[in-house]
């Protein structure tokens, strides 16, 4: 590989995620979709527009402030 190449990329290891890395987070997702996803593999949206496929238990896992803020104003009062 050309060295202007090589300074382009980088290994995933040198990657630095910030305390907002969503992969720290059990997020808000519509129960419909979750079901969906378990069978098909699709990925869901969350309310804080992350998409991926779950495959952890949320219980584990602190709730998105951002999911946490749009389901309150979601929730009537």
């Amino acid at each position: 590989m050309s060295s202007s190449i090589d300074q382009a990329l980088q290994p995933i290891s040198d990657l630095k995620l910030d305390d907002g890395d969503h992969e720290k987070f059990a997020h808000y997702v519509k129960k419909e979709d979750i079901v969906e996803s378990a069978v098909t593999g699709k990925p869901v949206i969350a309310l804080c527009g992350k998409v991926w496929v779950p495959n952890r238990d949320p219980q584990k896992f602190p709730v998105c402030p951002q999911c946490q803020e749009i389901y309150n104003q979601l929730k009537p009062e």
